[in-house]
C-alpha cells in the first residue's frame, strides 16, 4: 500500500536514502567489519535521528529487503543489529503491515524450518520478540500468514532456550486473540508442542505454556480439550503456586467462554474444585469468582433459587464458607457425569492422584449438598474402596466426605443402604462399612437420628456384625459406631442400652481395654456395676440362647468372661441364671479347651468370692450343684493329656473355692468323702502342677474341717500324702510336708492316739526318715511337723526318735526334737500341778 507523504517528508526521505546509498552497498562487502559498520551507520542515520514516522515508513520500505538479507549474515553481531533495527522500524512506522510480505517469509525461513538456522539462542529470542511485536501492531493483517505463524510457533515453543519458549507462548496468546476467525483452523497443530513443554523444569515456562494452552483451546475448535486436560490436571500437583493459579484461571475462563463449554463442564469442574484444597487463598478464591460470574450470566435461570435457597442446611460444617449459588449449581448440573470418573480415580495407582481425588470428593459433596442423595449408592461404594487406602490423607478426606453425607442426606435414606452393607460386607475389607457408618452418623443431627436408634443398635448387635470378625481394625470401627451414638444421642441411648452393652462386651472380649464407662455416663449411672445390674439378666439369657454350640473359639465364651469379671458383685445376684449356663459349659462331653477357660475364669472369681459369686452370701445355695455336677465330674480320671489338663484346671478351681471362703464347713463336711477321694487320687497325677494343687487342696480342706472329720477319714488321708514326700518336685514335697503338719494339727479329742497308735507310728517313722534328708530346708520343715506331732503322742514319738537317733547323719535334729518333747512334758506337768 502506497503511503501519502507531505512534500517535505518526501525530500527528507530522499536525502536520507541518498546518505544511506553507500552504506547499503557496503552490506554486500566480504569484510565482516565493513558490514557491521554499515549497519551501525544505517541505524544512526535512521532510528537514532528521530525521524518522523512518515519518513521512517519510506526509508523502512527501501531498507527492508537489505535488512532481511542481513538475517542470514555469517557474523552474529550483524544479525543482531539487523534484528533490532527491524524491531525498531516495526515499532515506529505507521503501517508496519506493509512489511509482512517480506518479513514473514524471512522469519519463517530462520525459525520455522525443520532445522534451526539461527544458532544463537539470544538472537532466536530477539526474532521471536520481533514476531510478537509484529503480531501486536499488525493484528488482523497477519491472517494471510497463518501457515507461516504456525510453522514458526510449532518450532519455537519447543526451542531448547527457555526464554524462547516463554516468548513463543506469549506470541501464541496474542496471535490467537488477533485473528480468532482464522486461528481455529490450525490451532490444533500447537497442542502437541505445548503439551511437550508444559512440564518444563522452569516454573515460568510452565505458567506461560498453560496460558498459551488456554488461548489455543479457547480460540480453537474446542475438540482438543480432552488432549490437554490430563496434562493440566497434573499441574495441579505442581510445587509452584503460580503454575497452579494459572491452571485455575485457564479452566475458569473455559467454563465461562469456551465454545461448546457445556459439553465439557463435567471435565472442567473437577479441575476447578481441586483448587479448593490449595494452600494459597488466592487460588481458592478463583473458583468462587468463576461461580459468581457464571451466576450473573445465568441470572434468569437461577432467579428462584437466588431468592429462596439462601439458608445453609442444618449442621453445616463449622468454619466452612458455603459456596455461592453459581458454584453449587455448576456442580449439581454435572454431578452424574462427575462421580463415575471420580470413583475410578480414587483407586488410581498414583498416590498423589488418589489424595487429590479424595479432596475433590469432599469439595464435590460440599457443593452438591442434598442433591447427592440420588447418587448415594455410588458414593458409598466409592467410600468403601477409598477407606482401604494405605495413604492416611485419602482415608481422612473420605471420612470427611462421609460426614457430609450424614449432614445432607436423611438418616432414613442412608441407613437403608448402610445397614444392609454391614450385614453383607466383603471378607477382604469388612471394616470399611463400619468406618463409613461412624463418619456418616457423626454428621447427622440428634433429632433426626433418634427414631432410628433401635434399628441401628439391633444391626450392630447381630452376630454377623459384632462377632464375625476379630481383627483389631474391625473392632475399633465397631467401637467407633457406638461412641458416635453415645456422644451424639446421649440420654436417648437409654432405650438401646442393652444392645450397646452387648456390643461393648463383645469388643472388650476380643481386646483388652474396657469401653463401657461412656455408656454409664450417658445414662447417669454411678458405676459399671449399676449398668450390669440393669441388664445382667438379659445378658445371661442372651448367652444362654447359644451356649449349646459354644467352643473354645466362640466369642460368647469370651463375652461370659468379660461379663462375669467386670460386673463385680452383680454376678452374685444372678446365680440362678449363671449356674445352669456353667453346668452346661462344664459338661465333661463339651469342648475341653472351653472348659479349661471356664475353670480359669471361675478360679479368679472364687479367690475373691465375697466380691463376686458370693457377694450376696447365696453361693452356698448352689454349692452342691457346683461341687457335685461341675467340679467332681471333671476330676474323674480319663486317659490323655487333654483330660489331665482339665483335671488340673478343676483342681485349681477347687483350691480357689476352698481358699476364697465361699463354702461353709458344714456343707464341706457333707461332701468330704467324695471330694477327698478325688483329690487323693490326684496326688498320683503325672502333672507336677496337679500334684501340687492336690496337696494344697488337702491342706486347706484339713484346715477348714480337719478337727470335725472322723478318725477313719483322717487315717485315709495321710498315707497318700506321705507318698508325696518322695516326689520328684521339691515344691510338691514341701507342700506335702505342710499338709501332714496340718493333718497332725487336725487330730482333736475324738482321735484316740492310743487306739490309732499304729497309724501314728507309721507316720512318725516316715517323717524321721526324711529328717535325715540331704536338703536342710526339708529337714527344718520335717522338724516343725514332728514338733506338731509331739503334742499328739509324745511318748510314741520319743520312742521312735531314740530308736533312729544313732543312725542319723545329722543327729542334731533328733536332739532338738527330744528336747522339745521334754520341755513340752515339763510344761504339761507344771500346768497340772498348778491346777491341782
Amino acid at each position: 500500500m502506497a503511503t501519502t507523504m507531505a512534500p517535505g517528508e518526501e525530500r527528507a526521505a530522499s536525502e536520507v536514502l541518498r546518505a544511506l546509498a553507500r552504506h547499503l552497498n557496503c552490506l554486500n562487502e566480504d569484510s565482516k567489519t565493513t558490514r557491521k559498520r554499515a549497519l551501525e551507520e544505517i541505524k544512526r542515520e535512521t532510528i537514532d535521528k528521530g525521524l518522523s514516522s512518515g519518513v521512517l515508513q519510506e526509508v523502512f520500505t527501501c531498507l527492508l529487503k537489505s535488512l532481511l538479507k542481513c538475517l542470514s549474515d555469517p557474523m552474529e553481531r550483524c544479525r543482531e543489529t539487523a534484528i533490532h533495527m527491524l524491531g525498531d522500524f516495526i515499532r515506529c512506522v505507521p503501517q508496519p503491515e506493509d512489511s509482512l510480505p517480506y518479513l514473514m517469509p524471512a522469519l519463517t525461513q530462520r525459525l520455522g524450518g525443520k532445522e534451526i538456522l539461527e544458532p544463537a539462542e539470544e538472537l532466536r529470542l530477539s526474532m521471536v520478540e520481533v514476531l510478537t511485536l509484529t503480531v501486536e501492531v499488525c493484528g488482523r493483517h497477519l491472517a494471510p500468514y497463518l501457515d507461516d505463524m504456525m510453522k514458526i510457533l510449532q518450532r519455537t515453543i519447543v526451542d531448547p532456550f527457555p526464554d524462547v519458549k516463554r516468548e513463543s507462548c506469549k506470541c501464541t496468546v496474542h496471535f490467537a486473540k488477533s485473528v480468532p476467525e482464522h486461528f481455529h483452523m490450525q490451532a490444533e497443530s500447537l497442542v502437541k508442542p505445548l503439551m511437550q513443554t508444559v512440564s518444563h523444569q522452569h516454573s515460568r515456562v510452565r505458567v506461560s505454556t498453560i496460558e498459551a494452552t488456554g488461548a489455543v483451546i479457547q480460540y480453537g475448535t474446542g475438540k482438543n480439550v480432552d488432549d490437554v486436560l490430563s496434562h493440566l490436571a497434573q499441574r495441579l500437583f505442581d510445587d509452584s503456586p503460580q503454575v497452579r493459579k494459572a491452571v485455575t484461571v485457564v479452566v475458569g475462563d473455559w467454563l465461562l467462554h469456551l465454545r461448546d463449554r457445556y459439553s465439557y463442564f463435567h471435565k472442567l469442574i473437577p479441575l476447578l474444585l481441586s483448587s479448593l484444597s490449595d494452600d494459597i487463598p488466592e487460588i481458592r478464591y478463583l473458583l468462587y469468582r468463576t461461580g459468581a460470574l457464571w451466576e450473573q450470566e445465568n441470572e434468569d435461570d437461577l432467579k428462584d433459587k437466588m431468592d429462596f435457597l439462601l439458608t445453609p442446611p442444618d449442621l453445616y460444617p463449622a468454619g466452612v464458607a458455603r459456596p455461592g449459588l453459581g458454584c453449587r449449581e455448576l456442580v449439581v448440573r454435572n454431578l452424574s457425569n462427575l462421580l463415575p470418573a471420580l470413583a475410578r480415580d480414587v483407586v488410581d495407582w498414583v498416590a498423589g492422584t488418589r489424595v487429590k481425588t479424595a479432596q475433590l470428593l469432599y469439595a464435590l459433596l460440599l457443593h452438591a449438598e442434598d442433591h447427592c442423595t440420588q447418587h448415594l449408592q455410588l458414593l458409598l461404594s466409592t467410600l468403601y474402596r477409598a477407606c482401604t487406602d494405605p495413604e492416611s490423607d485419602v482415608v481422612t478426606n473420605c471420612l470427611r466426605s462421609a460426614k457430609l453425607l450424614g449432614t445432607f442426606v436423611s438418616p432414613k435414606v442412608f441407613l437403608k443402604l448402610l445397614l444392609v452393607h454391614l450385614e453383607t460386607s466383603s471378607s477382604s475389607s469388612p471394616h470399611t462399612p463400619l468406618m463409613v457408618l461412624a463418619a456418616v452418623l457423626g454428621g447427622c443431627s440428634r433429632d433426626l437420628l433418634k427414631p432410628h436408634l433401635q434399628k441401628i443398635a439391633d444391626t450392630l448387635v447381630q452376630p454377623d456384625v459384632c462377632q464375625e470378625y476379630q481383627q483389631t481394625v474391625y473392632l475399633d470401627q465397631l467401637l467407633s459406631c457406638v461412641d458416635v451414638l453415645l456422644s451424639l444421642c446421649e440420654k436417648d441411648c437409654g432405650s438401646v442400652s442393652l444392645q450397646l452393652l452387648q456390643v461393648l462386651v463383645t469388643v472388650q472380649s476380643l481386646s483388652t481395654e474396657p469401653h463401657v464407662v461412656s455408656l454409664c455416663k450417658v445414662q447417669g449411672l454411678a458405676t459399671v456395676a449399676d449398668l450390669y445390674r440393669q441388664h445382667m439378666g438379659q445378658l445371661l439369657q442372651w448367652l444362654s440362647a447359644s451356649q449349646k454350640t459354644w467352643t473354645s473359639y466362640s466369642p460368647q465364651r469370651l463375652q461370659l468372661q468379660v461379663i462375669a469379671t467386670q460386673s463385680g458383685p452383680v454376678i452374685g445376684e444372678f446365680l440362678p441364671l449363671l449356674m445352669p449356663l456353667l453346668q452346661n459349659c462344664l459338661d465333661p462331653e463339651r469342648d475341653p479347651e472351653m472348659r479349661l477357660h471356664i475353670f480359669t475364669m471361675l478360679s479368679k472369681l472364687l479367690l475373691d468370692a465375697t466380691h463376686t459369686l458370693d457377694s450376696q452370701g447365696r453361693f452356698c445355695e448352689h454349692l452342691d450343684v457346683f461341687l457335685l455336677e461341675l467340679l467332681l465330674p471333671n476330676l474323674m480320671w480319663k486317659a490323655g493329656r487333654t483330660a489331665a489338663a482339665i483335671r488340673t484346671s478343676a483342681l485349681s478351681c477347687l483350691l480357689a473355692l476352698l481358699q476364697g471362703g465361699a463354702i461353709p464347713p458344714s456343707q464341706l463336711l457333707a461332701v468330704e468323702e467324695r471330694l477327698s477321694s478325688q483329690v487323693l487320687s490326684a496326688l498320683e497325677e503325672d502333672s507336677q502342677l496337679s500334684r501340687l494343687l492336690a496337696c494344697r487342696s488337702l491342706s486347706t480342706l484339713l484346715k477348714l474341717i480337719g478337727p470335725s472329720l472322723h478318725p477313719d477319714a483322717l487315717n485315709n488321708i495321710y498315707p497318700e500324702v506321705l507318698k508325696r514326700l518322695d516326689d520328684s518336685s521339691e515344691e510338691v514335697r514341701g507342700v506335702a510336708l505342710r499338709a501332714l503338719g496340718q493333718w497332725l494339727a487336725s487330730l482333736g479329742k475324738d482321735y484316740n492316739s492310743q487306739l490309732y497308735s499304729q497309724h501314728l507310728e507309721v507316720l512318725f517313722q516316715q517323717l524321721l526318715l526324711h529328717l535325715d534328708d540331704p536338703d536342710s530346708r526339708v529337714q527344718d520343715t520335717v522338724l516343725e511337723v514332728l514338733k506338731t506331732g509331739s503334742g499328739v503322742h509324745p511318748a510314741l514319738l520319743k520312742q521312735e526318735v531314740e530308736a533312729v537317733r544313732d543312725k542319723q547323719r545329722t543327729p542334731v535334729y533328733c536332739d532338738q526334737l527330744l528336747q522339745h518333747i521334754h520341755s513340752q512334758r515339763k510344761d504339761t506337768c507344771t500346768v497340772v500341778c498348778f491346777l491341782l
